[in-house]
């Protein structure tokens, strides 16, 4: 397989899965904004810094405001990882490779992006719309995954889709379960028990995970178990142990993985590893980051051993071009 249709089709699934993340972690803010106590607020500037994104915004904008974040995140150009951007770009990608996808793939990409492009203002103008809105896009997202996964022979090309998914599933994860951390109270004080088990549900809910967790955990809403879970357990496709699993599972199918895979099994370890009992938001924030980390290096590592050959080959056909 070329580096290029590789590469492309990896950065595919990744911008589908920002996409449908994005919109639930602003889904997962709106759920919080519901159930804070009275004379607690949410402070968006820290949803910029969850998200990764704050140099990017303050760019761009003066105030850290519920309306200019919304833009910012929904339908902002400027924005690369903003809804519309991510959409966008899965759409152009796909155009370049359509015929190793399943026939119907670009109709459901095309139709994703103008539904988004037209209904992104009502998702920014306002909390109910947007909560509507931000549904349809994550239901869309995910008619595109069946056809994709259920449609497709399982070959290389099929291993690059399953990497990008999964790496930006693993790191927005974290991100969701690091919201809670934009929550000030009055005084700093600790939030009751019963606001606490109604946020982490809210978290639960956002990530598909609510029910599984019910059956496999407890009935029992109990923020160290719901971090525990997201993160180790092996079976729920949204957890990080899992995701790094499958990035494991794709990089044995390919060549040449001897460093990417070590890279992978170097994250698997740690992730396992990590005591999450009786911490702090501190410090959970320094796990999560840490784990923001690993999938950074192993995307990293995937790039410079898949990716960057044909931009090595672009730069040279360039350099003679122009002697």
């Amino acid at each position: 397989m070329l580096s290029r249709v590789a590469e492309n089709l990896y950065w595919m699934a990744r911008y589908l899965e920002r996409g449908e993340n994005t919109a639930r972690l602003i889904n997962t803010t709106t759920k919080l904004l519901l159930d804070l106590p009275r004379g607690a607020s949410f402070g968006w500037d820290v949803l910029l810094k969850v998200a990764g994104l704050d140099s990017e915004f303050h760019k761009n904008y003066d105030e850290a405001n519920e309306s200019n974040i919304m833009r910012f995140l929904i339908e902002d150009p400027r924005n690369p990882s903003s809804i519309m951007a991510c959409t966008r770009l899965a759409r152009e990608n796909t155009r370049s490779f359509r015929e190793v996808l399943p026939n119907e793939m670009w109709e459901r990409i095309n139709s994703l992006y103008l539904y988004v492009k037209q209904n992104a203002p009502r998702a920014v103008s306002g909390r109910g719309q947007r909560y509507q809105v931000l549904n349809t896009i994550i239901e869309g997202r995910q008619s595109i995954v069946g056809l994709l996964f259920g449609s497709m022979s399982h070959d290389l090309a099929y291993q690059f889709l399953k990497l990008g998914r999964n790496l930006e599933r693993a790191d927005m994860t974290t991100r969701i379960l690091d919201v809670n951390s934009a929550i000030l109270t009055p005084g700093g004080d600790v939030l009751p028990e019963s606001i606490q088990e109604r946020l982490w549900m809210s978290v639960l809910t956002t990530l598909s995970a609510y029910q599984m967790y019910r059956r496999h955990v407890g009935v029992h809403i109990q923020p160290d178990k719901v971090v525990s879970y997201m993160l180790i357990n092996q079976d729920f496709p949204r957890t990080v142990l899992h995701c790094l699993g499958e990035l494991e599972g794709c990089l044995a199918a390919l060549p040449h993985n001897t460093t990417p895979m070590r890279t992978v099994r170097r994250a698997w370890r740690r992730t396992a590893g990590m005591k999450v009992a009786g911490l702090t938001p501190v410090v959970l924030h320094e796990y999560l980051d840490q784990i923001q980390t690993d999938l950074a290096a192993i995307h990293d590592r995937v790039a410079e051993q898949y990716f960057y050959l044909h931009h090595h080959n672009d730069a040279q056909t360039q350099t003679a071009t122009n002697q």
